[in-house]
């Protein structure tokens, strides 16, 4: 069987924990065997039903009190404790901050090969075969995994939703797990409204070439007529225009939306790093030789403060025209 992962989004399931679950199904369709989902935490039982709409043919929903708070060691022990009673092959999680964190402990748990930030499906599965991108985004490995069993993490966005609807059956468990070594002091819940980046669709980013943070009026507009995120550059999060929060990049948050837009942004190597799986890059940047135009499907040259009002302006046409 595949195991996967499937995050609770405090009581919720979100796109992210739906792509897991259609990923891990069609590894499993390859494999010729089927899907156990896990999902750690409370959540409720029509939250639960809508996996079977995504290949899941066997739930496990774990309760303890001490999933609380998120403690990597405890969540591997429960992840490990359904995996040793099921014959699990491979395992599946989300490229994110706690699929990140067990993800390895699992491999060397089973001692099974890992490959990490993937975005397509397995060549084979028999061994493990896998292409990735390497050196951020600039070439690809080949990567086969000759062990008996193989742990995968998936970067968001990056396979999309595959209804496969199938009957699934929904076990409850409630395990004795181990008391989380972490003690929390103080939670800050973001409560702005507005999308996380590691879910959006589409990301509107700025970089230096916006001037200062009294000019990113214009850019925010852009984003709420797309529905889309807003993310900046490393710098511009450095002299505090914007939070630290939309900082992407290898430093920062490392995404893979549909469309990433990025104005006023050169490209530096460690930002490429950050957003290079982005399914669409599209660049605005005043100076041609910008970096950003060697890895943008789309570049427009120019000053992105002329370019954004016309794109808001084309936007809100289209808008009018659809109503």
């Amino acid at each position: 069987m595949i195991l996967a992962y499937i995050q609770n989004f405090d009581g919720k399931l979100k796109k992210a924990s739906f792509e897991i679950a259609s990923y891990a199904a069609a590894i499993a369709k390859m494999a010729n065997t089927e899907v156990l989902g896990i999902v750690l935490g409370q959540i409720p039982d029509d939250q639960l039903q809508k996996l079977s709409q995504y290949g899941v043919n066997k739930l496990v929903n774990v309760t303890s009190p001490n999933l609380e708070p998120f403690d990597p060691k405890v969540y591997t022990e429960a992840v490990a404790k359904i995996a040793e009673n099921n014959q699990i092959t491979g395992f599946v999680f989300i490229n994110n901050n706690e699929g990140r964190a067990i993800a390895p402990r699992i491999a060397a748990r089973f001692k099974a090969g890992i490959v990490s930030a993937v975005t397509q499906l397995p060549e084979s599965v028999n061994p493990l075969t896998i292409t990735k991108k390497v050196f951020t985004g600039k070439a690809f490995a080949k990567t086969i995994v000759k062990s008996d069993k193989f742990v995968i993490t998936l970067f968001q966005n990056s396979y999309g939703l595959q209804e496969v609807p199938v009957d699934m059956t929904i076990e409850k468990i409630e395990l004795d797990l181990p008391q989380p070594a972490i003690t929390v002091i103080e939670k800050n819940v973001d409560i702005s409204g507005k999308i996380p980046l590691t879910e959006a669709e589409i990301v509107v980013s700025g970089g230096r070439g916006m001037k200062g943070p009294e000019y990113w009026g214009p850019l925010e507009e852009f984003a709420r007529l797309l529905g889309a995120a807003t993310a900046c550059s490393r710098p511009v999060a450095d002299e505090g225009w914007r939070p630290a929060s939309e900082h992407v990049g290898q430093t920062g948050k490392i995404i893979a939306p549909t469309v990433y837009f990025a104005f006023g942004i050169s490209g530096a190597i460690q930002h490429i790093g950050g957003v290079s799986n982005s399914k669409y890059i599209v660049a605005v940047n005043i100076d041609k030789d910008a970096p950003i135009f060697e890895v943008a499907d789309y570049g427009i040259v120019g000053d992105a403060h002329k370019i954004l009002p016309e794109l808001i302006e084309a936007v809100k046409k289209l808008k009018q025209s659809d109503s």
